[in-house]
């Protein structure tokens, strides 16, 4: 479990092609007091560290997830946000995210709103019942407030903090980015389902 809550900024150092896809990523986690094994959220994506060294670590990424993120269009260089996952009696700064990823988001709009910068995205027809206006989503794993919503579209704000910590400060129209719904929406919808 995570909180959406950024810890580190890092980038994708190598894709190596096996049976499943080895991404190798360098960031400024102390590696040596990560286990093999842990669970580490890479823009949203929950990924298992199956290597380490000094200031990097290797996850393997199947194939269902490379084709239901963004990370199959990931190349060496790429930012990703971070975030190790939750120990108890962590602070819960952001809300309950489990780092799987419900689909991908796409970049409609965006401009400076105040002292914030604003997104607007667009999301597939079958994820939109599940945004509301002052819920909860994680985009590339960080923990966001929904501004509003109309139909498929829906906009949030970030603080200065936020868009210079994260890979969100740098979208442009056109990117796309990895959507979590809340996961309270998810099991409301589910129970209410099969009653309607």
């Amino acid at each position: 479990m995570f909180t959406g809550i950024v810890t580190d900024l890092g980038t994708l150092r190598a894709v190596e092609q096996r049976a499943d896809a080895r991404f190798t990523f360098e960031t400024a986690y102390d590696t040596g007091e990560i286990d093999i094994g842990a669970s580490i959220a890479c823009s949203g994506a929950c990924l298992t560290v199956v290597d380490k060294g000094p200031g990097w670590f290797a996850a393997d990424v199947s194939g269902e997830t490379l084709s239901k993120t963004t990370l199959g269009a990931w190349q060496p260089g790429t930012p990703v946000n971070f975030e190790r996952s939750l120990r108890m009696g962590d602070e819960l700064g952001g809300h309950l995210v489990s780092g799987h990823i419900d689909g991908v988001a796409g970049v409609v709009s965006r401009r400076p709103e105040d002292g914030s910068l604003r997104l607007d995205f667009e999301v597939p027809e079958e994820l939109a019942r599940f945004i509301a206006p002052k819920g909860s989503v994680a985009l590339d794993g960080v923990s966001l407030t929904v501004n509003d919503v109309n139909g498929r579209r829906f906009g949030v704000n970030l603080i200065p903090h936020t868009a210079a910590v994260t890979t969100l400060g740098g979208k442009q129209v056109g990117d796309s980015v990895n959507l979590e719904i809340d996961q309270l929406a998810r099991y409301v919808h589910r129970l209410l389902d099969g009653r309607l």
